[in-house]
């Protein structure tokens, strides 16, 4: 949307440039921080209220009614472990979906966000990369997944308190909106989560990850690997297999070594028979050697059957040889929501179950 003219919308650019332009449009700093403390903070958008209740100048909310929203058209919660996965549709009629993922914390929520309609990396388990018309989510469309999402937990009783970037998508493809999205999530004024509560992840595009690092963002980067070796890499990530495995995790180590703290999580989708044996494990521990990391673990979910997850035998040798090559710390992350298609690699739609 042109900020320059119409209704300022807070959701569609990052809060130091929607400030910017706001200031030059002749509003004060500190009322445009209450408008968007209004809109993104409360998901307040009509302006009556906004006029009545909070004191905005008219002037500056005319029109916030009648900004773009996402729609909803399901809502699907798992009956095994509490996921909820909202589907919602743009104003072209794509489809876009959302997970609400349960925290151990009572009450608490992280929303999985999508960045993109679709993904052209083309990972091979991953029914995503099935969606034929893609595009990038709008800044806007990205935020206000968050605050429908937020809606819906607040009616429930319980509280968002954090969000991923894991949904559909490679984030880093959408690099300015998905960034500008984190920043209104986590200002002050905005959406309030804490910066090292919102986590971004990629497949591992090195020059959006060195400008992530250089920018100096205050989010958590999760890095997908598929494998340790490139063969195997090229074998389920064609695309982001292009850039060798080992100049992606020297990305991750310049980004640990400039941020002087924390951990950069290696995301590593385990499949049956393919990338979980012994050689296996002994190619994570050179690649990753001492660079300060947290591997988390995640079971394939694929409902094509193309790809299984390991077998039990399979899970314990595999931990037993991470625990002899791994110097790092070793997570068997759940991905829940896969009996309503909301498991990690199933975000499609409609196409979720359809073979490539």
């Amino acid at each position: 949307m042109d900020l320059d003219s119409g209704p300022l919308d807070p959701r569609d650019a990052s809060p130091a440039d929607w400030l910017a332009r706001g200031v030059a449009r002749g509003f004060t700093a500190g009322t445009l921080r209450r408008l968007m403390a209004r809109v993104v903070g409360r998901g307040v958008f009509s302006p009556d209220e906004l006029c009545r209740a909070h004191h905005l100048p008219r002037r500056l909310v005319a029109g916030l009614d009648q900004l773009p929203r996402l729609r909803l058209v399901r809502s699907l919660v798992s009956p095994t472990d509490g996921f909820r996965k909202l589907v919602f549709e743009t104003p072209d009629d794509r489809v876009v979906e959302t997970v609400l993922i349960p925290l151990h914390k009572p009450g608490a929520v992280s929303v999985c966000l999508s960045s993109q309609v679709g993904c052209p990396m083309g990972c091979t388990f991953c029914a995503t990369a099935r969606v034929p018309r893609r595009r990038n989510l709008a800044t806007w469309e990205i935020v206000d997944q968050f605050l429908q999402a937020r809606d819906g937990v607040r009616r429930e009783g319980r509280r968002v308190t954090g969000a991923v970037f894991m949904g559909m998508g490679e984030p880093f493809l959408n690099y300015d909106r998905v960034l500008d999205a984190a920043e209104i999530l986590s200002a002050p004024f905005g959406a309030a989560v804490s910066g090292p509560a919102i986590t971004v992840s990629t497949v591992g595009l090195v020059p959006e990850i060195d400008r992530f690092t250089r920018e100096r963002r205050r989010f958590r980067l999760s890095i997908s690997l598929g494998a340790a070796t490139d063969a195997k890499r090229r074998a389920v990530l064609p695309v982001a297999a292009e850039t060798p495995v080992r100049a992606v995790m020297a990305a991750a180590h310049r980004h640990i070594a400039a941020r002087g703290r924390g951990r950069v999580m290696l995301a590593y989708v385990c499949i049956s028979g393919f990338n979980v044996g012994e050689e296996d494990a002994r190619a994570l521990g050179e690649l990753i050697a001492d660079t300060p990391v947290r591997l988390d673990l995640i079971e394939v979910t694929d409902l094509t059957g193309r790809y299984r997850r390991p077998e039990p035998d399979e899970w314990r040798a595999f931990r037993d040889a991470l625990t002899r090559h791994v110097r790092q710390p070793v997570v068997r992350r759940y991905s829940g929501g896969a009996d309503i298609a909301a498991a990690c690699g199933t975000l499609a739609g409609d196409l979720a179950g359809t073979p490539a």
